[in-house]
């Protein structure tokens, strides 16, 4: 099983990490494995106020939160301020240091980008945010029309529903085509490799 740890803050996008949270938490449940310990992360344990006024109770806070195999950032206007925020940009730096993967969607690559985690790497964001991400990562390949961008250990998606894409194509990497078509149909979510192969929505950089 892989702890899979999903940083939440204020003015985080919901699709961002719902549907990452999703996919993950889903994931193998018809076939009796449970290959995910899925759970979100927050600077304190108190409520988060996400987009829209969605409150959210976060399992754990940055300094109870169990070692994640699998750190996922999400993204939104949060960002913005978290981009400021010292205590959760070294926290970013230094959980993702002993990750397996490191996941970003949508304006999370630019907390990554000011933890240094994209230098040297390409990157993708929200079309929105491309040029930000330009500026606080000028050592990072910036691509835009990709729905995401796997580097081998970070994988970074474009915004908001393409978190689901890149979240069934970790399960796919992971655990094999099947089980993230399995998860996938469960979801009623239109995804194959096939598609994401014969199209323009995954860039892969090794």
């Amino acid at each position: 099983m892989r702890n899979v740890a999903i940083l939440i803050f204020d003015e985080v996008e919901v699709l961002d990490f719902c549907g990452p949270f999703e996919v993950f938490s889903v994931t193998g449940k018809r076939n009796n494995i449970d290959p995910f310990n899925v759970y979100t992360v927050a600077q304190t344990d108190k409520p988060v106020l996400a987009r829209n006024k969605l409150s959210i109770n976060p399992s754990y806070g940055l300094m109870d939160c169990p070692k994640p195999d699998i750190l996922l950032i999400p993204g939104g206007y949060g960002t913005r301020v978290e981009m400021k925020n010292s205590t959760l940009i070294d926290w970013i730096r230094d959980r993702a240091e002993g990750a397996e993967l490191v996941l970003s969607v949508c304006s999370g690559a630019l907390l990554l980008a000011k933890a240094g985690l994209l230098d040297g790497l390409a990157a993708t964001t929200h079309h929105g945010a491309l040029g930000l991400l330009r500026e606080l990562a000028p050592d990072t390949k910036v691509v835009e029309c990709e729905r995401f961008v796997d580097n081998g250990r970070v994988i970074v998606s474009a915004g908001i529903s393409a978190g689901i894409d890149m979240s069934l194509y970790v399960v796919s990497r992971l655990l094999g085509e099947e089980q993230a078509n399995e998860t996938a149909a469960y979801m009623e979510y239109d995804w194959s490799m096939n598609r994401m192969e014969v199209g323009t929505h995954k860039l892969q950089f090794q």
